[in-house]
């Protein structure tokens, strides 16, 4: 250990932000090894900054070290510099809290967020000189486990780890640990522990399931073996009010993307937005007490020391006590100049009242997604807004003081015309003209922000059986609006088409992809998240190499009837319900929301007794 720690301290002073990889940070857990039975790497794979951002992450840290027999600790994909110093010293990806080596561990467990760190897990195995392929490791030691929004379709990944947990983690996760505990005393072998954890609700392990392929290359069946469910649903919180939340958040000790306290005051969206995996993955909707959420702010404000409390959910201004609640807030944090923030605001719930509250401390820009520039395409996706709540939003946030709102947009929606993609433009005209008729102070100037993502189909969602475009249509299209956006005192980004195209190529992917995903991280592929790192041409020649066409995953449209790679897993939303707003959004028909109707999604079948807060 003390060799390790005299050959970090060399590494540490040759790489760029050290403190990324010294921990010792305000709050982390420290635990004597000799008093726990079970070790645990909490592993995000991607950069310090990103995963210390996440609210995920700092929850299930805060479940593990709950249990006095468990010593979770947090890993980070290194930055290429750091990886390079550490292959070449001979030093193993280490955890930050004891920097000892993750082959140390009994439980690797990975949070995918996105589609594109795929080959950041594999990387951060073989760093730690373990097997990428799960087949290859053996017993009860280091075994790998994953969580988080692209479990949703695992099977990409499911040659690389041993056991999938399938929605939400707080239950589920204590449930594992109990069934790893007896093993770890009765000595089981591997096979036995995932057979047994096969039958936990929500845990997906793939080697007890086959895919069967016709000749045309479409998925006919998945076939289980040794008597494991053939449906995987997902887990939820039953009781959301009273579910575990952390009294403490680790403090990074270098600046990373959020820096802040965040409560989540909701979960699940009342809204059907058609394109939206997390609207139909996150179903029942499920809310805290106003007086829960005020204890969790004012605890982690007084362990943090952190100046800004960001208000989470999928769509916080739908929370319905919004008002009263950030009124509650509003003395506290005043009082101690804490902001408070809200990053997921409708524009046809923002009031007045709501404005004044976000910026009474901080005059901060305000963000909305009309995501189409049309109402026609706004009712194909069933945004459920009109352009009316747009401007009106907009004109509230003027009136009050902003000076600058992003809006945000998607390209190649299903349906989607020329004429719908210069509705962009027409609509960003609209809100800057909504600026100088409602400014306070117009010799302040304004920035609007229009921000234009390319559409990329999800499981789960009624739009996961539609075709992605082609990279050179989303190059068209995105060309075609670049003249009309060159607006004063208007910016105009878009997101990378190839980097769209690869994800879209993932989150469609079936147990095949896998092969590619390792052949392109032996190749190099790493970091694909970032444009700096990511190298499009090295994933289509791997794709070539395995005999797999990028176009079949991404570009076709699926009919009703094929059997798609994660139809074997279920997130509450029945495959009917899903294909009836499929055909809705062909119709250019809108469904209500949540609550102003219950449309029978299937959702509700996942709360025992309980009831859904839409």
């Amino acid at each position: 250990m003390e060799n390790m720690n005299e050959k970090l301290t060399a590494i540490l002073s040759r790489v760029r932000k050290p403190a990324r990889y010294a921990g010792g940070e305000y709050a982390a857990v420290v635990k004597d090894k000799s008093q726990v039975n079970i070790r645990v790497a909490f592993c995000f794979p991607d950069s310090y900054e990103i995963g210390m951002s996440h609210l995920g992450l700092k929850l299930l840290y805060g479940l593990y070290n709950a249990q006095d027999d468990v010593w979770c600790e947090r890993c980070f994909a290194p930055w290429p510099d750091m990886e390079e110093e550490m292959r070449r010293e001979g030093v193993p990806l280490y955890a930050l809290e004891s920097r000892d080596p993750l082959s140390d561990f009994d439980i690797i467990a990975f949070t995918l967020q996105y589609e594109m760190c795929y080959s950041n897990v594999l990387n951060m195995l073989d760093l730690a000189g373990l097997p990428v392929y799960a087949r290859d490791r053996e017993g009860l030691d280091h075994m790998v486990w994953a969580g988080g929004p692209c479990a949703a379709n695992p099977e990409p990944m499911a040659e690389f780890i041993d056991l999938f947990m399938i929605g939400e983690g707080e239950e589920v996760t204590v449930e594992l640990l109990d069934l790893y505990r007896t093993a770890k005393a009765e000595n089981w072998d591997k096979r036995t522990f995932l057979r047994k954890a096969a039958d936990i609700e929500g845990v997906y392990v793939p080697m007890f399931y086959e895919p069967e392929y016709a000749e045309d290359g479409t998925m006919t069946a998945m076939n289980t073996i040794d008597g494991v469910p053939k449906m995987i649903t997902k887990r939820i919180v039953q009781d959301f009010d009273n579910a575990y939340f952390p009294e403490y958040f680790v403090v990074p000790s270098t600046e990373v993307v959020h820096d802040r306290v965040m409560v989540e005051i909701m979960r699940g969206c009342i809204r059907g937005c058609r394109f939206c995996q997390a609207g139909y993955s996150c179903r029942p909707v499920r809310s805290r007490s106003r007086e829960t959420l005020v204890n969790q702010v004012k605890t982690l404000c007084e362990q943090t020391g952190y100046e800004e409390v960001s208000l989470t959910s999928l769509s916080s201004s739908d929370y319905r006590e919004v008002n009263e609640l950030c009124r509650e807030l509003s003395d506290y944090c005043k009082a101690r100049r804490i902001s408070l923030a809200m990053p997921s605001q409708r524009a046809d719930s923002f009031s007045i009242e709501l404005m004044e509250q976000l910026q009474e401390v901080r005059k901060t820009g305000l963000t909305f997604a009309p995501e189409a520039g049309t109402q026609r395409l706004r009712d194909v996706i069933n945004k459920n807004i009109l352009e009316e709540d747009i401007m009106n939003a907009c004109s509230i946030a003027f009136a009050g003081g902003a000076s600058s709102v992003k809006l945000y947009f998607m390209m190649g929606l299903p349906t989607e015309t020329d004429e719908d993609l210069l509705g962009i433009a027409d609509l960003s005209r609209k809100v800057l003209w909504s600026w100088r008729q409602n400014a306070q102070n117009r010799q302040r100037g304004v920035k609007i922000t229009t921000s234009v993502a390319y559409f990329v189909p999800k499981p789960h969602t009624p739009f996961q059986w539609a075709a992605q475009e082609t990279v050179e249509e989303f190059q068209r299209r995105t060309d075609l609006l670049k003249d009309p956006m060159k607006i004063k005192n208007v910016t105009f980004n878009w997101h990378d088409a190839q980097t769209s195209f690869m994800e879209a190529v993932f989150a469609r992917g079936d147990r095949r992809v896998g092969k590619v995903i390792y052949d392109a991280w032996k190749n190099g592929a790493k970091f694909d998240a970032w444009d700096e790192h990511f190298k499009p041409e090295r994933w289509h020649e791997s794709f070539e190499r395995c005999g797999l066409s990028m176009a079949f995953y991404a570009n076709r449209e699926r009919t009703k009837e094929e059997c798609l790679p994660w139809d074997h897993i279920s997130y509450g939303v029945s495959r009917n319900h899903l294909w009836k707003e499929y055909e809705r959004a062909l119709a250019g028909e809108t469904t209500p929301d949540c609550r102003s109707k219950c449309t029978g999604c299937g959702a509700l079948s996942l709360l025992m007794g309980g009831k859904c807060d839409a």
